[in-house]
């Protein structure tokens, strides 16, 4: 096999390690192209092709982190993953760890730990790699990494996200939330959320914000049902699909741009969490994008016409 044929047999692989550290799908791909060129550019070929890419994807995640992270704490507002609609790595040994360790929900929570303890716990818990593979990775001894699995294990159950088991009813429930939300029906949202349910925007100052946070039922019922039902009346539509392995729908303008993206965090039969990321940086690699403050603008003109 081929330096090449190696490389792309194990691309999805390494685009998902990365992904899961850097939280971005952009700095992914830059981290695994860049993978690509270390290796080609070595002189020997390694016992192991997938130890070897999967450390070097790793080290430089790890790099572009410590980076990023001080430009996520002067971040506007909230800040979120780019949003997965397809994770290309499939695993079936594995398939709950890759779904869980995907979503919003547990990405933010990764978030939270350094980028040492945030990569041994993606190539341990995740991934299921070998203590004596994680610490080629981070290069650091065996017993360290232990160290920092113990830590970030420890974070990560604290605030662990729990999602419906069930695919079949989750995405039923979606059904139902988006179809409500299309004709902009009140009661038939606030039956289907949580009690203290929370949506949060990310729009990152680039963009109009549907939300900063909104707190409960009523609250965010009300909200959708009043922002929607004059968005479709510009030609605003929206498509139901997976984000983050989780329900969410893409928003799209009258020329079929992408607006933004909704994800839902589904349990016990109930939206707990609803998510949009309109910040147009995060929305690029799903294709052209559509102006915001335009398509704003013209909702806002579209209400006095009818009012």
């Amino acid at each position: 096999m081929s330096k090449v044929e190696e490389f792309e047999e194990l691309r999805p692989l390494l685009f998902s390690i990365a992904y899961r550290i850097l939280g971005s799908v952009g700095e992914a791909e830059d981290a695994v192209q860049e993978t690509w060129l270390r290796f080609d550019g070595s002189a020997t070929r390694p016992t192991s092709t997938k130890a070897f890419l999967s450390a070097t994807v790793t080290r430089i995640s790890i790099d572009v982190l410590r980076s990023a992270r001080v430009r996520r704490e002067e971040y506007v507002g909230p800040w979120f993953p780019e949003p997965l609609l397809t994770d290309p790595y499939q695993d079936p040994a594995r398939s709950a760890e890759l779904a869980d360790s995907v979503s919003m929900a547990a990405l933010l929570l990764l978030e939270r730990l350094s980028p040492l303890e945030r990569s041994v716990f993606v190539l341990r818990e995740v991934f299921g790699f070998g203590f004596d593979e994680v610490a080629a990775a981070v290069e650091r001894s065996e017993a360290a990494c232990r160290q920092l699995l113990v830590r970030a294990r420890r974070h990560m159950q604290a605030g662990r996200p729990r999602f419906e088991a069930d695919r079949r009813e989750r995405q039923e429930l979606a059904t139902r939330f988006f179809g409500a939300l299309r004709d902009g029906d009140v009661v038939g949202l606030r039956d289907l959320l949580a009690a203290d349910v929370s949506m949060v925007g990310d729009s990152g100052g680039k963009a109009p914000q549907l939300a900063r946070a909104v707190i409960g039922a009523e609250n965010v019922a009300r909200l959708l049902a009043s922002v929607f039902p004059r968005m479709a009346w510009i030609d605003v539509t929206f498509e139901p699909h997976e984000v983050n392995g989780q329900p969410g729908a893409i928003f799209r303008d009258r020329d079929g741009r992408v607006l933004h993206i909704m994800a839902l965090d589904v349990l016990d039969g109930q939206i707990q969490t609803i998510r949009s990321v309109i910040n147009p940086d995060k929305l690029g690699h799903l294709g052209p994008v559509a102006d915001a403050w335009a398509v704003d603008r013209e909702v806002k003109q579209a209400r006095r016409q009818t009012k």
